[in-house]
């Protein structure tokens, strides 16, 4: 059996110059989201302009509104003039324009050059305030503060943790030149991380959100490494004869499940985070590859073909019998495992087309979540609601995908750059 060949990986001359490691700069073009879908239930809500924004290097009201209207689940009602937290609210006035509740704030400049943001979010139906939150950040930061507004909002109406204030990962490839570039959540503060005239394939982030595992081909060999996102420094984990691929990190960030074929076929080890204590897990006449820790740190998902073709697998982080996962169709791989453990996304091949499903682990009922051809790389979102994905544009260039769970909600992530796939979601942020 064949295994299917990430995109990344499919030209066939990549005459290699030294690898760059780039320092964390600016990237020239940010992703432009497209929003299609939305939840079964929206939730209006108004947001005001916040007092003085102006001031500020980016407009947070602004950010806040496509934050939540990225998510699907509100109906945003703008408001036209600008609403200080401290300004008194007639609840009944925006009850009868139809909204449930009310976003209202201020900026301020402090002398440190700080920007001082501050919000409140108002039930409108009972005339209470429901939340409120200061918070004060240099210039650079101020989208960040507009983000951990969002996802308090997002977390005080829908009742689970926001994830706007998080960052993503992926790979993007302008004619021979391949980045490992860092943004956030919605595309915006694009920054490369690492740039070469080889592939650069699967990022994983680390739990704390601090670095970054991939597999590079600068050595004309698939090599992982993991780098700190911080100080730059790599640490090479797997180099050794055959392919080096498929990194994954445990839930407390010590190990990294990857997939060797040092011995022969393909199979998955696990491995301390510096590259010491490598340990074999399966032993297989087949190909056992695309290895993910389980959520709880106990058990191991994988591809394997020992069924005939590529199924999805389980089995205890220390080896051990293997159960079987996937059923529906003869092609399934990439797992991933939802943060809470109860769902498994996962590519499957139906029809000769590739596309994004979800298996409910408790009940075994599987849900297909794209109507796209060419699906790769599904990545949860740390609240779990989301799912990432690379597919291909209509220009049939690489790009990113975003589907709510139930599959209602979609918007999708797209750069005129060039290709860009290989996502990974980065973990809540302390």
């Amino acid at each position: 059996m064949t295994m299917r060949i990430p995109s990344l990986l499919r030209p066939r001359c990549l005459l290699g110059a030294t690898l760059v490691l780039a320092t964390l700069g600016t990237a020239q073009a940010q992703l432009r989201v497209e929003i299609s879908g939305v939840g079964a239930n929206q939730i209006p809500i108004a947001i005001a302009a916040f007092a003085d924004e102006s001031i500020a290097p980016q407009q947070v009201s602004a950010i806040i509104k496509a934050d939540l209207t990225r998510s699907g689940f509100f109906k945003i009602i703008d408001v036209s003039s600008p609403i200080s937290e401290t300004t008194a609210i007639n609840y009944g006035d925006w009850k009868s324009r139809g909204a449930d509740a009310l976003v209202v704030g201020s900026v301020q400049r402090l002398a440190d050059g700080r920007f001082d943001v501050r919000y409140k979010l108002l039930d409108t139906v009972k005339s209470s305030q429901l939340s409120a939150l200061a918070q004060a950040a240099p210039p650079q930061l101020t989208r960040v503060s507009a983000h951990k507004i969002a996802d308090d909002i997002y977390e005080k109406l829908i009742g689970a943790r926001g994830a706007f204030a998080t960052r993503i990962a992926y790979v993007t490839k302008v004619g021979r030149d391949y980045r490992l570039e860092i943004a956030d959540a919605d595309g915006e503060g694009t920054q490369v991380a690492l740039r070469s005239n080889e592939p650069i394939i699967s990022p994983a982030w680390s739990p704390d959100g601090t670095k970054v595992a991939y597999v590079s081909f600068e050595a004309k060999k698939p090599v992982v490494y993991v780098q700190d996102l911080l100080t730059k420094q790599r640490t090479v984990v797997a180099n050794y004869k055959g392919s080096n691929s498929a990194p994954s990190w445990s839930p407390d960030g010590s190990r990294l499940a990857v997939a060797l074929s040092r011995d022969g076929l393909t199979q998955v080890y696990v491995v301390n985070a510096d590259g010491t204590n490598l340990r074999r897990l399966t032993t297989t006449n087949g190909i056992d590859t695309e290895p993910q820790f389980s959520a709880d740190g106990k058990n191991i998902y994988f591809t394997s073909d020992r069924s005939g073709g590529p199924q999805i697998y389980k089995m205890g982080v220390n080896g051990g019998e293997a159960q079987r996962v996937t059923f529906g169709g003869n092609y399934n791989i990439s797992p991933r495992v939802a943060p809470d453990g109860k769902t498994l996304a996962y590519i499957s091949r139906r029809d000769g087309r590739f596309q994004l499903f979800a298996l409910d682990l408790g009940n075994g009922q599987e849900l297909r979540l794209s109507d796209t051809a060419k699906d790769e790389s599904p990545s949860f979102s740390p609240n779990g609601k989301y799912i990432m994905y690379a597919t291909e544009s209509s220009g049939r260039r690489g790009a990113l995908a975003v589907v709510s769970v139930d599959g209602r909600v979609r918007h999708s992530l797209s750069t005129q750059a060039g290709d860009i796939r290989e996502p990974t979601w980065g973990p809540f942020m302390k």
